[in-house]
């Protein structure tokens, strides 16, 4: 597992989401962050769509990065020059094998094969150093037989990567269509034929599996896993680049790989240009991920994080909070009042968790700038000589909500 490597496509399957497309200062921003946080191969774009992007990828690709800079082509001469006049040193290429997009294309399966070794081939003879990759599009859903003949091909051809593509989502951890099996197979099977290509795995979400895919297939032996940030991408998205890297980290012994604590900054970059606001909820990065609310949880986190909390917040570069709401509890106010008075009064607090609760029964939360204007409300101003002096100190309080 020591040789995997993450190949981020927010400036490629990322702009496939609907609206979503950055100017060339943001893509170049956006490729400056990914290195920064040792992203392996950053995927910049499909030249051939516009001239904007094609511009964009080059120069991506000339600003000496640490990262691979690579870009998207279809199994054509046309798209191949245009991606390698942009100087990239990673070129992936895709074409359909499944039986029903042949037969769409009006093409047997031998010819569409004879194709793709020709365009892998025609690749590596202009630049024979060219890391190549070739994708048998919906790779999950169609005839094995036919993957592996497609990949087989590709391989002697000049083909360095195989990407198991579940374009749909298809694909059930521990189910009859489970990623771990269908990397395995095609393993197994390109060995038995004398071929030893690294595998990759590029996993859609529409299932809402696509990290425990693309775990799936780390764990058969895939040793390239494609992300995008915010799992941007066609329809539901892609595999999410921080919920995949934090549980990487604190779980599979990654933990020194990357710089965990540039991700905030990445995604705020990112959700910022491509107008899609971080969910609340969302694992690693949302606003609610190392937040506790309810008065039972908060006073147990604030004794031990771990209680309820499975990741460590400063992995990637957060801290645990408290919310306060209706859901508070005393101990979440003596902690909050602590924080902006430097004492933590009982008596107050009962009265401040009485005006917090009302606040949250309306719908938000109450951050510590309001808190501090509750206890100025609460507080008469005789209460002014030394804070704390002669009431009760929230030493050890109950979870009462």
């Amino acid at each position: 597992m020591n040789s995997l490597r993450i190949l981020d496509t927010t400036l490629r399957e990322g702009e496939q989401t609907p609206s979503v497309c950055f100017p060339g200062h943001v893509r170049t921003a956006i490729a400056d962050e990914l290195d920064r946080i040792g992203i392996d191969i950053i995927e910049a774009g499909h030249p051939v769509v516009t001239q904007e992007i094609r511009s964009s990828v080059s120069s991506i690709a000339q600003r000496g990065l640490n990262a691979t800079i690579g870009a998207h082509a279809r199994s054509l001469e046309t798209d191949v020059d245009l991606a390698l006049e942009c100087g990239v040193g990673f070129l992936g290429v895709f074409y359909c094998v499944s039986d029903w997009r042949l037969n769409h294309l009006d093409r047997s399966l031998s010819s569409a094969i004879d194709r793709i070794a020709w365009v892998i081939d025609y690749a590596k003879n202009r630049r024979p150093n060219l890391v190549l990759r070739y994708t048998p599009e919906d790779t999950v859903r169609s005839p094995f037989s036919n993957a592996v003949s497609a990949a087989e091909a590709a391989v002697q051809a000049g083909a360095d990567i195989i990407s198991v593509a579940d374009t749909t989502g298809h694909m059930i951890p521990g189910g009859e269509r489970s990623m771990y099996d269908m990397v395995s197979r095609l393993r197994e099977a390109l060995s038995q034929r004398g071929c030893e290509p690294e595998i990759a795995v590029h996993c859609h979400n529409d299932r809402g599996l696509a990290v425990a895919n693309a775990l799936d297939g780390i764990r058969a032996g895939a040793s390239i896993v494609d992300v995008t940030v915010l799992g941007l991408g066609e329809r539901a998205g892609l595999t999410d680049l921080a919920s995949l890297l934090a549980v990487l980290a604190a779980d599979f012994g990654y933990g020194e790989r990357w710089q965990l604590a540039q991700l905030p900054k990445l995604y705020r970059l990112v959700s910022r240009y491509a107008g899609i606001p971080i969910p609340a909820n969302q694992p690693v990065t949302g606003s609610n991920a190392f937040s506790h609310c309810a008065g039972v949880h908060t006073q147990a986190a604030l004794a031990n994080p771990l209680h309820y909390q499975s990741l460590d917040p400063s992995l990637v570069g957060r801290s645990a909070e408290i919310a306060l709401d209706h859901m508070s509890g005393l101990a979440s106010v003596c902690h909050a009042l602590e924080s902006i008075e430097g004492r933590s009064d009982l008596e107050l607090a009962q009265q401040v968790l009485v005006e917090v609760k009302r606040i949250g029964q309306s719908g938000r939360t109450v951050d510590l700038d309001e808190l501090q204007l509750i206890v100025n409300s609460i507080e008469l101003p005789e209460q002014s000589a030394p804070r704390g002096l002669g009431r009760t100190e929230c030493a050890s309080v109950s979870s009462t909500r």
